[in-house]
């Protein structure tokens, strides 16, 4: 019998384009010197740590913190945990989209030629389904935007649900239950 997984979320350290706000979905940028600094410091907040599942994104700022962070010996690569591919929008600020789109919000508006939010959501719980079936915890290594999704769709909201909390790089989150009930029992912390 499968008892309830515990899923620890890692959003990956800062690049250069996260410091910019620019929407980062399928542009593989690399951690900047700060990224890397936090992931090795995310490492150390999870030493001791013991999970039965480890998956990453296959973006590199994602592996690169799983890998700093003590565990890219182990992690399965998995394309869903990628992150929103913003499509037209992909390198721009919201500030850049509401110049030509007022009041543009990525989880009311979407993104022209990019992945939807039903899609996104779609992905989440493919993860969510295969968490499910694993006898212990679980570490992802992902990114903001799909992690909060990820944690809305954990707890039965839609996926626009992932617009009501927010994540900052190399942070920790944790998903787990109030008894039968999934819940988030903590939420983007540094340590």
């Amino acid at each position: 019998m499968v008892t309830q997984p515990e899923v620890w979320l890692a959003r990956h350290g800062a690049t250069d384009w996260s410091v910019a706000l620019r929407h980062t979905g399928r542009s593989d940028i690399p951690l900047n010197d700060d990224g890397r600094a936090a992931a090795r410091a995310l490492g150390a907040l999870l030493a001791g740590q013991h999970f039965d599942l480890v998956l990453t994104s296959p973006l590199r700022r994602a592996l690169e913190t799983c890998a700093l962070a003590g565990f890219g010996d182990r992690a399965i690569v998995t394309p869903d945990l990628r992150e929103w591919d913003y499509g037209d929008y992909e390198g721009l600020t919201t500030n850049e989209i509401r110049a030509h789109h007022p009041g543009w919000d990525v989880f009311d508006d979407g993104c022209p030629n990019g992945e939807t939010l039903a899609s996104v959501g779609t992905r989440a719980d493919h993860v969510i389904e295969a968490i499910r079936a694993v006898d212990g915890r679980v570490m992802l290594f992902a990114h903001g935007h799909i992690l909060r999704i990820l944690a809305a769709r954990w707890i039965e909201l839609p996926p626009v649900g992932g617009s009501r909390v927010v994540l900052g790089t190399a942070t920790i989150s944790v998903l787990g239950w109030e008894r039968e009930t999934a819940a988030i029992t903590r939420w983007n912390s540094a340590g």
